[in-house]
């Protein structure tokens, strides 16, 4: 599998959890690429604006690396600003332009499949005409579309948050097609009950948050029953077929902010389920799904941090460990060390057990005997490269640091 604008890489590990490899990312930002790279070492990780990428330059990086070129998976979700309800929905935003990059890439390397997620915006009013584009442009290449296409809510595939996604499934026409896949979790009495906040996170809640500096925490301090399983230090639950990653026995990114005594006041008086009126800030329910975490304003549009969750029970903001765990990212993976990076990289991501459902439909389609796949135990990473700025991180990939336009605060 290919994972193009990567991010962190929830998109890969929900792969790789369903037994993918992932040969190559692409991410234009150095420091998110530092984070994937440390995630996936076994794979290329290559930090560039994917216009400037050639598919032979891949290819090659991919071979250099062991793997075959024959690529089962390109997967992908190009910036979605321009498109977003959250936004202006600017046509002319430059943004845009990047879906038909991740077509350029999918038709030169001839994938057998291929996940294009964004989105819902980008299939409503004047921005459809860049989905049926995108769309005419895969026909062209004797790729087709599986229709109609979905719109799927996160939540009914067992991430405890409420999150909708554009989900394109493409397929080569040599190939069987495949199916999206059926909700997991809900209301009906066929599916399991939806995993809700208090499943994910309420272990966390009898530590408290660091404020500055990251301590972590040790694995005897948490509680990995019941759905908590697929969070556990060691790969388990939904995560059992991902690679064994060599660490210590330390949980980290339990990081907080420091609030005012009155931000506090305003924090106990709101119910678990509505809004906080001065800050608009949510307070989750302990027997709900979480709202949609997002990720903020980028560095060049004034450096804006979304709002946070409220705790359901803690007068204070989740942690960025909670943040993860509420995407359905197990406590191994490894975020920026952070709080401004680490939440933009979980809030730009697709949870994991997401693409895991898609990365399972496309299996089936496989012919492959998973009996015969082994998980390896990956060579230990530097994790001082989880503390980079963006010069250190812009020379690690030997970019110019402006890649990504500096952050600056607004009035």
């Amino acid at each position: 599998m290919i994972d193009l604008f990567s991010g962190c890489g929830g998109m890969a590990l929900g792969f790789e959890s369903c037994s993918f490899d992932v040969v190559a990312s692409l991410e234009i930002d150095p420091i998110h690429s530092l984070v994937h790279h440390y995630n996936f070492p076994y794979g290329v990780t290559i930090c560039k604006d994917i216009s400037q990428l050639s598919s032979q330059e891949l290819l090659i990086a991919i071979k250099n690396k062991g793997f075959k070129t024959d690529i089962d998976v390109i997967a992908g979700g190009p910036p979605c600003q321009g498109y977003s309800y959250m936004g202006k929905r600017q046509l002319e935003d430059p943004r845009n332009q990047l879906v038909f990059e991740f077509a350029r890439i999918v038709s030169e390397i001839r994938p057998k499949y291929f996940i294009f997620e964004n989105v819902p915006g980008i299939a409503s009013g004047k921005h459809r005409k860049f989905l049926d584009e995108l769309i005419k442009e895969f026909e062209q290449n004797e790729y087709s579309i599986v229709q109609p296409i979905q719109i799927l809510d996160a939540s009914l595939y067992g991430v405890p948050q409420k999150r909708k996604r554009l989900i394109l499934m493409g397929y080569r026409n040599d190939m069987p097609r495949p199916n999206y896949p059926s909700p997991t979790n809900g209301q009906n009495e066929d599916l399991s009950p939806l995993n809700t906040v208090s499943c994910a996170i309420s272990d966390l809640s009898e530590i408290p948050v660091f404020i500055g500096n990251d301590y972590g925490i040790t694995v005897d301090k948490l509680d990995y029953s019941g759905f908590r399983k697929s969070f556990d230090i060691q790969p388990q639950g939904e995560y059992s077929w991902c690679h064994i990653r060599s660490h210590n026995k330390t949980v980290w990114g339990h990081l907080g902010s420091k609030h005012t005594d009155k931000t506090i006041q305003r924090f106990i008086k709101t119910i678990p389920g509505k809004k906080e009126p001065v800050s608009r800030f949510f307070k989750l329910s302990p027997d709900g799904v979480s709202n949609t975490l997002r990720a903020g304003t980028a560095s060049n549009k004034g450096a804006f941090t979304a709002p946070r969750p409220i705790h359901y029970q803690l007068s204070r903001c989740i942690s960025i460990r909670e943040a993860a765990r509420l995407h359905s990212f197990p406590d191994w993976f490894q975020f920026h060390r952070t709080i401004w990076h680490g939440f933009r990289e979980i809030g730009n991501a697709i949870p994991p057990l997401l693409a895991k459902a898609l990365g399972t439909e496309i299996i089936k389609c496989l012919d492959i005997d998973l009996s015969v796949l082994e998980t390896k135990e990956l060579d230990l990473v530097d994790d001082s490269i989880l503390s980079y700025n963006m010069r250190q991180a812009a020379k690690f990939w030997q970019v110019p640091n402006d890649v990504i336009p500096k952050r600056r605060k607004a009035n």
